[in-house]
C-alpha cells in the first residue's frame, strides 16, 4: 500500500490501544492511521493506559499516535474520546471540547435513521465494579504475559512457525474466559435492545466482533473494535455498512522500509511524569 493513497472512511472506531505499555503495537497503528482519512473518529476507551503509566515507558511511536490524533483535529476531523477504565482519570473532564476534539463517557450517533450506541464497556464488567484491585492485578499479569509472548514469538519465528498469541489461546480455550465474553455481550445487547438501539459498539474485552443478537424483545447489531495489542483491529463504517479492519503487515511493507530508520526498540524514553505530561500537553496546542 502506497503511503500516498489514503482510503476515505466515514466513521473510524479505535479502542484499547494502551499507549504506555510494552504490548501496544503503536508502529503498526501509526501505519494504519497514516493510510486513511476519516470523517469522524471515535476513540472508544483505553487509548492511554494510565494504570501502568508509572513505568515511564514511552517510545516515540506512542507519541506519534497522539500527534496523529491531533493532526486530525487540526484538519477539522471530529474526534470523540470516550473514556475507558485504564484512562478513567479523564472521566472528570467529560464535556471538555477543544476545536473538533471532545471527551465523553458515552455517545449516540444517528446513522441513516438508525441509532448507534458507543461506550467502552467496563461499566458492565462485574470485576471492575466490585474488585478494581483484582482487575489492576490482572492488567499487570496480562502485561507480563505479553513479555513472555514476545520471547515465545522470537523462538517460534526462528523455527519458521510464525507468531503465537498465548493470551488469545487462553481466552479461546479457558471456559471461564469464554463465559465472561459471552456474558458481557449478552448484557450489553439486552440493554441496547431494551433502549431501542440498532447498534451497540464497545471495546474493553479485546475481542473484535460483528454479529446480530436477538431476544424476545428485538434485535441489535453488536460490534467490538478489538485492540492494538494482539488483534490490531478497528471498526470502519462506510455507505451504511460496518466492517472489521484487521491489520496486514504485508500491506505496509513499503512504509516500513521507508521508515526503517525509526526503530522503536532503540528509542525508549525514560522521563519524569512532568516531562511526559508537558510533552503530551504541547500536542494539544493547535
Amino acid at each position: 500500500m502506497s503511503s500516498h493513497e489514503k482510503r476515505k472512511i466515514e466513521i473510524l472506531v479505535l479502542s484499547d490501544i494502551h499507549l504506555g505499555t510494552y504490548g501496544c503495537k503503536a508502529k503498526e497503528l501509526h501505519n494504519y492511521m497514516k493510510s486513511i482519512t476519516p470523517e469522524t473518529v471515535i476513540l472508544n476507551g483505553d487509548i492511554l493506559d494510565i494504570w501502568q503509566f508509572n513505568k515511564r515507558y514511552w517510545p516515540k511511536f506512542h507519541m506519534k499516535i497522539i500527534k496523529q490524533i491531533m493532526d486530525w483535529v487540526s484538519q477539522g476531523i471530529k474526534v470523540n474520546y470516550i473514556t475507558g477504565n485504564h484512562d478513567e482519570l479523564l472521566r472528570k473532564f467529560e464535556g471538555f471540547e477543544l476545536g473538533t476534539f471532545s471527551i465523553k463517557n458515552k455517545m449516540v450517533l444517528n446513522l441513516n435513521n438508525e441509532k448507534a450506541w458507543f461506550f467502552h464497556g467496563d461499566v458492565f464488567d462485574i470485576t471492575m465494579q466490585h474488585s478494581k484491585w483484582l482487575a489492576k492485578l490482572g492488567s499487570k499479569g496480562y502485561d507480563l504475559l505479553i513479555h513472555i509472548n514476545s520471547f515465545v514469538n522470537f523462538i517460534s519465528i526462528a523455527l519458521g512457525k510464525g507468531h503465537v498469541s498465548l493470551s488469545k489461546k487462553i481466552k479461546n480455550k479457558v471456559k471461564g474466559a469464554v463465559k465472561y465474553v459471552n456474558n458481557f455481550e449478552k448484557i450489553v445487547t439486552d440493554i441496547a435492545i431494551e433502549n431501542g438501539y440498532n447498534y451497540v459498539v464497545c471495546g474493553h474485552i479485546h475481542q473484535p466482533e460483528l454479529k446480530e443478537y436477538k431476544n424476545n424483545k428485538g434485535s441489535v447489531i453488536y460490534l467490538n473494535s478489538g485492540d492494538w495489542i494482539e488483534n490490531m483491529t478497528a471498526l470502519e463504517y462506510n455507505n451504511n455498512k460496518w466492517e472489521i479492519y484487521s491489520y496486514n503487515e504485508s500491506d505496509f511493507a513499503d512504509i516500513d522500509s521507508e521508515n526503517k530508520i525509526d526503530n522503536e526498540a532503540t528509542d525508549i524514553i525514560e522521563k519524569s511524569h512532568k516531562q511526559l505530561f508537558n510533552e503530551m500537553l504541547a500536542t494539544f496546542v493547535i
